[in-house]
């Protein structure tokens, strides 16, 4: 019997983490001479208190929540999966090929075409650490990090040598073709009937990212592979007893973690910035491993989290503008977080625990 109720894990414990990483993170602020509350309410505003903030806020929840959902499968295996932003930055470079050098009739088509090409590299660039963790012992946080260098310089190369406009300077690829345009969020609620304030910042792409995260937790916890999945993750030993292949697990996991990073490019390159360019990802492979944690590795805590880091991003660029708070100041509070939901989350669950325990003990 769990001496924790299932929503005090999911939901009382993420919440208290917040509360005190927010606490420190106001701290810092009085200790630098500026007002916590002003910020916070700064914060607010820029990020949840008009239609522009609000398109920001839920285009970088999008882009977290396809690498939470990413770390998040690969941790119900067992496997730490680091690599998130090199297999998004070589998702971007499927997206990039699929739509320079072939044609399609229409946005919706080069949309699907484009999901293919960002989840195949993704997922073949998450392949190789699997494998060689499966194979060969090769710690899979060593490698998938390894694996993020060299997709940066891949990239690097590729941008500079063979993407690049003949006579361009910037080391960017052609942009795509108009026709390839993503409706954003406003245009789709015009075309229901429904008028909203302009904002162009939040595309469709927050829709897939929505059905992704039905589709994780379909596959999770309602189909044989996500059985396996987990069970693996719970024990290797009892898992190899009941037949199920290491091998096939840590490969299918991988495969399956690398091409929802990939699919994180069809946001930051066909709907943003609509051609590829460096740094397309903007540390959003790292960002997901918080959300991963603070989200408890499921879909609906994946999602509720990837919107509090959208919250922080918009928020903090806000805050950065204007007052006098450095934009750091937001990585600090962003490290907080990630260390009170995972290094010292125990430091949290447990006098939950013992609160629960002396109440079901009374």
């Amino acid at each position: 019997m769990t001496v924790m109720p299932k929503w005090a894990d999911v939901i009382l414990v993420p919440l208290i983490s917040l509360f005190l990483a927010l606490a420190i993170s106001a701290l810092v602020i009085l200790a630098i001479g500026e007002d916590p509350v002003e910020a916070v309410q700064l914060m607010i505003e820029g990020s949840v208190g008009s239609i522009r903030g609000w398109g920001y806020t839920l285009y970088y929840t999008t882009n977290f929540i396809f690498t939470g959902l990413a770390v998040s499968v690969a941790f119900h295996a067992r496997l730490f999966n680091i690599g998130g932003e090199g297999q998004a930055s070589l998702g971007g470079l499927g997206v990039a090929l699929v739509l320079l050098f072939l044609p399609w009739p229409h946005w919706t088509v080069a949309l699907f075409a484009a999901m293919l090409g960002g989840a195949a590299f993704g997922a073949l660039w998450a392949l190789i650490p699997a494998w060689l963790q499966a194979k060969r012992g090769s710690h899979i946080v060593i490698t998938t990090i390894m694996f993020n260098f060299i997709a940066a310089g891949l990239l690097n190369y590729m941008l500079s040598y063979t993407l690049k406009p003949a006579g361009s300077g910037d080391p960017a690829s052609a942009k795509f073709s108009p026709s390839y345009d993503l409706p954003t969020l406003n245009s789709i609620l015009t075309d229901l009937g429904i008028q909203a304030a302009r904002d162009d910042s939040v595309n469709v792409t927050f829709l897939i990212a929505l059905l992704a995260c039905v589709l994780v937790w379909v596959l999770m916890w309602r189909t044989r592979l996500g059985y396996e999945i987990r069970a693996f993750g719970h024990s290797e030993t009892a898992a190899k007893y009941a037949g199920i292949s290491p091998l096939k697990i840590t490969v299918i996991a991988m495969l399956i973690s690398g091409g929802l990073a990939g699919l994180m490019a069809i946001n930051t390159v066909m709907g943003e910035a609509e051609r590829l360019v460096l740094n397309s990802t903007g540390g959003a492979g790292f960002i997901g491993i918080a959300v991963a944690l603070m989200g408890r590795s499921h879909p609906i805590g994946v999602l509720l989290a990837a919107l509090l880091f959208g919250f922080l991003y918009q928020g903090g660029a806000e805050l950065s503008l204007w007052t006098s708070i450095p934009a750091q100041l937001i990585v600090v509070v962003q490290a907080l977080v990630i260390l009170f939901t995972g290094a010292l989350d125990n430091m949290v669950r447990m006098p939950i625990e013992r609160m629960f325990l002396a109440m079901r003990r009374g």
